[in-house]
């Protein structure tokens, strides 16, 4: 997929525990640059609420056996025009592909993508699979009742 962002990662082992370890900072890697480039001014909270909505995906495309958007956080995060900030044709894109730790706003999404991963942050969403900024309307958003607004995102589930 050409929209990736090159990472460099260890190579496998016999065991198959660095491949493992290269997975997880992969996603962990996708999962914080996706926070980073949807709510970096939202706050921990903001933060915390996209990766919710990334993870509810994951988890609701499991249940049901996959779905549209994907079934990992990976192929979520990554699916076409889902997330503007991975779009090649948004101003923040190649922001978002040379951001590092020394910006603190990531190193604050990494913190957030690992604790997400880990399954030790709230969902302050209610369980909400789409969102969007606040002040528009996208057609999808006009049949569906939001389940919180966070910052300047609205969050909706169950649409």
């Amino acid at each position: 997929m050409s929209d990736l962002v090159p990472v460099d990662l260890p190579r496998t082992s016999k065991d198959g525990a660095t491949a493992a370890a290269a997975h997880r900072a992969r996603e962990a890697d996708i999962l914080a640059r996706t926070i980073w480039g949807e709510a970096r001014g939202e706050g921990t909270a903001g933060m915390q609420a996209v990766a919710a909505v990334i993870l509810n995906r994951v988890k609701i495309a499991q249940e049901k056996g996959g779905m549209w958007w994907g079934d990992t956080v990976v192929a979520v995060c990554l699916k076409p025009w889902q997330f503007s900030c991975w779009n090649r044709s948004d101003p923040n894109y190649r922001i978002l592909s040379a951001v590092g730790p020394e910006d603190p706003y990531f190193r604050n999404a990494l913190l957030v993508a690992r604790a997400a991963l880990a399954g030790r942050t709230p969902d302050p969403t209610g369980g909400a699979t789409h969102y969007h900024a606040a002040g528009f309307s996208p057609d999808w958003s006009r049949r569906a009742k939001p389940t919180a607004v966070i910052g300047r995102h609205v969050f909706y589930a169950g649409v």
